[in-house]
């Protein structure tokens, strides 16, 4: 199935440190490397290493010309990017000892869709397949509607998380990503072991994805909650685990996996980038994901089903 991503494209400025700086400290870095980032891009690039026939749109900033060109040669469809003489997004990222980050945004051109674009974007991409969102760029409510008036399938990863998705018509996605911290935002609750229950109670049509980082995963759809948990492996660098995850959970899903198989190739996958520096540069290709399965490089995982 193909998946239509109107996604952020940022360049990712990472600097490598001991721990994460504090207020009103100064500190050196170890070093510096500028990559290709933004959940959008790395979103669609994992689905494109997965497998997925995909459609990245946006708007390519001044300075965003290797966005573009990595995409491209990540065997992403950018046809239907546009282009703006305003600054592209950035991002600002620490990767301590531990491999753990902490992210500044700065939106710039990946804020600044029009419901024009959106539109025409949509018709240019047909009645058949999935448009993946996130929260980094500007008009998601419009995009869900309209896809959804379109028949097309729709999947939201809610982060970065902040008081606009409360207003996003989350009972017309057909999957909704989130975290532990973004799932008990939009849920209201306090408790992990609660999301899932009131999530289902508020968007019962929308299939739910819950992420929990070194704790595995959990979804509930059509009736049904599975559970796996984490490989564990060496952290070099968590920058795109997460959107590394997404991409290949939606790629099973798609392309007639069981959702025990799906959150496997998931898992799998994360793992794998999760020991690379980088953002999109860490994601891995099916074939390497495929054979850590099947040669059990990480070991085995059972997903629980929970009726």
């Amino acid at each position: 199935m193909k998946i239509l991503n109107f996604g952020s494209m940022n360049l990712d400025y990472v600097y490598r440190v001991d721990t994460f700086i504090q207020p009103g400290e100064t500190k050196s870095s170890q070093s510096l490397m500028v990559n290709c980032g933004g959940k959008g891009l790395n979103q669609s690039i994992a689905a494109a290493k997965a497998g997925n026939e995909v459609y990245h749109c946006g708007i390519v900033g001044n300075g965003g010309e290797m966005l573009e060109k990595q995409l491209k040669e990540n065997g992403v469809n950018t046809s239907l990017l546009d282009h703006s003489s305003q600054q592209c997004g950035h991002a600002i990222i620490q990767v301590d000892d531990k491999g753990q980050n902490c992210i500044l945004l700065y939106g710039g051109t990946n804020q600044l869709l029009t419901e024009e674009y959106i539109d025409r974007s949509l018709d240019a991409f047909g009645h058949e397949g999935l448009v993946l969102l996130q929260n980094e760029t500007n008009l998601v409510g419009h995009i869900i509607a309209e896809a959804n008036k379109r028949g097309l399938k729709t999947a939201l990863n809610a982060a970065p998380m902040d008081e606009g998705v409360a207003s996003y018509p989350l009972d017309l996605l057909d999957w909704l990503i989130v975290n532990e911290v973004e799932g008990k935002q939009i849920a209201g609750c306090t408790s992990d072991d609660d999301i899932i229950p009131v999530l289902r109670e508020k968007y019962p049509s929308c299939s739910v994805l819950l992420t929990l980082g070194s704790r595995g995963a959990r979804c509930f759809t059509e009736g049904r909650e599975y559970r796996i948990g984490c490989f564990d492996v060496d952290v070099v660098d968590t920058t795109a685990a997460g959107d590394t995850f997404s991409g290949y959970f939606l790629y099973g899903v798609l392309n007639g996996k069981s959702i025990p198989q799906a959150l496997l190739l998931a898992t799998t996958a994360s793992a794998i980038a999760i020991g690379k520096s980088g953002a999109s540069d860490s994601v891995p290709y099916l074939a390497q994901v495929e054979e850590a399965i099947e040669k059990q490089i990480f070991g085995t995982l059972d997903v629980e089903v929970l009726e």
